[in-house]
């Protein structure tokens, strides 16, 4: 069901890999509440997903753009305001990648190589796309901008490895940021914290399988499907949220706040 909550919007989405994303499933549902998008990914990962077919069913252009390339986030923004014919009201951010995870690497051995190429592509790549942003006056006031986050920026989740401390610098930028820009625009800057989704790049953390079935165990609501936490984020993205920034906010079915559930006692107890 539509209630043209972005009605006369226009938003870009990063990160949509193919329909199991967060980042495709929140492009369908703002252009099912009537917004118009851009968007984009970085040149390596279209080519290994589906973004052209997500592109004709909303409508949009695709522009390519490398998240860690200031030059290609110009060229982005310049591109989404031609398009629009205006400045930008509302950003998803779902970028990242753990080098480290990757390689099998484990959180006490390493390679600070991959650590440093995780945080720039994960965590300052939102600092480079708000400072874009800033810098070309791109952003409308009361935009708001989402970027998504997991609890491990706040909980140790051993094989999540130094995914954990990017999300922790991801939601220190979103801070910092939203406070510069609130006062200058009224810009909000938010980052959702999400329950595990089965999506490829989550699928690819060892002993994932495991976890979601703890977590949809440890949650009274249970997981967060990528679906609703699309509808979180349209939220976010609408004007019904306005004095909402600089908050990371769980959407998670509870887990944050649970200490443990009666499921898992009975299956601790088995």
């Amino acid at each position: 069901m539509s209630y043209n909550l972005l009605k006369g919007k226009k938003g870009i989405i990063f990160g949509a890999l193919d329909d199991k994303s967060i980042a495709w499933r929140t492009a369908l549902r703002c252009a099912e509440e009537g917004a118009q998008l851009v968007l984009t990914n970085a040149p390596v990962a279209m080519r290994m997903g589906e973004i052209n077919k997500l592109a004709e069913t909303v409508n949009a252009p695709v522009i390519p753009a490398d998240v860690t390339n200031m030059d290609d986030l110009k060229k982005l923004m310049e591109g989404a305001m031609a398009h629009f014919g205006g400045k930008i009201d509302f950003i998803l951010h779902s970028v990242a990648m753990g080098m480290n995870v990757r390689k099998g690497k484990h959180y006490t051995d390493l390679d600070y190589g991959f650590s440093q190429k995780t945080l720039d592509i994960s965590s300052l790549s939102l600092h480079r796309v708000l400072r874009t942003a800033w810098d070309m006056d791109a952003l409308s006031d009361w935009g708001s901008v989402v970027a998504l986050s997991y609890i491990a920026a706040q909980r140790v989740f051993p094989d999540y490895s130094e995914m954990a401390d990017a999300k922790a610098l991801l939601e220190s930028v979103a801070r910092s940021f939203g406070y510069h820009y609130g006062v200058r625009n009224k810009v909000r800057i938010n980052t959702v914290s999400q329950s595990p989704v089965r999506t490829t790049a989550g699928s690819g953390v060892k002993g994932f399988d495991g976890f979601i079935t703890y977590a949809e165990k440890m949650s009274p609501l249970g997981n967060a499907s990528a679906d609703s936490c699309a509808e979180y984020v349209v939220s976010l993205f609408s004007d019904l949220t306005r004095m909402v920034t600089m908050q990371n906010l769980y959407h998670d079915g509870g887990f944050s706040s649970t200490g443990v559930t009666q499921a898992v006692i009975d299956q601790m107890e088995k």
